[in-house]
């Protein structure tokens, strides 16, 4: 059984220049598809990673990452939609890119599925109700120096 889950990276800057994602490739069997990166030079890198392979090398490979000094947040734990605002007129779908947000043909409600969630944050720009909030790579502020 194959896991594919989308996860916040947030490298700080003595980290992020070492191959962690390549570590996590080759030793923990797993594949990757960078769905959003951002750099901040001698600052901090941010990284919206697709990770997908079997459920235990997805958990040992997290455990990796947070050991190398990794930030790592769940994307669906943090994307929500109040299903009191939503009226379901499927705006956010037509900008959602990665079928997070469909409309369902049979009851023309719209379907969320926070785990294909990309944090791209266009589904809240579209959302009339605004309706939709959760992690966005360009709002989460700097990590604290150390």
């Amino acid at each position: 059984m194959e896991l594919s889950t989308n996860i916040l990276l947030v490298f700080r800057q003595d980290v992020m220049y070492q191959p962690v994602i390549y570590r996590l490739a080759r030793e923990f069997d797993l594949l990757f598809n960078i769905l959003e990166a951002k750099i901040l030079p001698r600052r901090e890198g941010r990284l919206i990673l697709e990770l997908r392979g079997t459920p235990d090398a997805v958990a040992r490979g997290i455990a990796y990452l947070e050991d190398s000094g990794v930030e790592v947040t769940s994307i669906a734990d943090n994307i929500s939609r109040d299903e009191e605002r939503c009226v379901h007129c499927g705006a956010c779908t037509a900008v959602c890119r990665t079928g997070a947000l469909a409309l369902d043909p049979t009851t023309l409600e719209v379907l969320f599925l926070p785990e294909k969630c990309a944090a791209c944050g266009q589904c809240e720009t579209a959302c009339p109700t605004q309706a939709l909030s959760g992690v966005n790579i360009e709002r989460l502020g700097p990590l604290p120096r150390r």
